[in-house]
């Protein structure tokens, strides 16, 4: 699983998942109840995006979120 450290990855991230499943931004906005323009931002890594609204947009595209400590990755 891919490490997200900004707004520009996750964006990048949903992008390619979109492209894989061949959803356009419009499609991928109406299934998830978001409109075109907050899916473009999203992709394009823009930092004001809603994180609710984000997690709403990858858990359509069949992505999971999990967050990790640093702490517990250290040896």
């Amino acid at each position: 699983m891919p490490t997200i450290t900004d707004t520009e990855s996750l964006g990048l991230l949903i992008r390619k998942e979109r492209k894989a499943q061949k959803l356009t931004q419009e499609q991928l906005a109406g299934l998830t109840g978001v409109g075109v323009r907050f899916v473009r931002e999203l992709e394009a890594g823009k930092e004001s995006c809603q994180v609710g609204r984000a997690l709403q947009v990858a858990a359509s595209l069949g992505l999971t979120v999990s967050i990790g400590s640093r702490r517990e990755s250290a040896p």
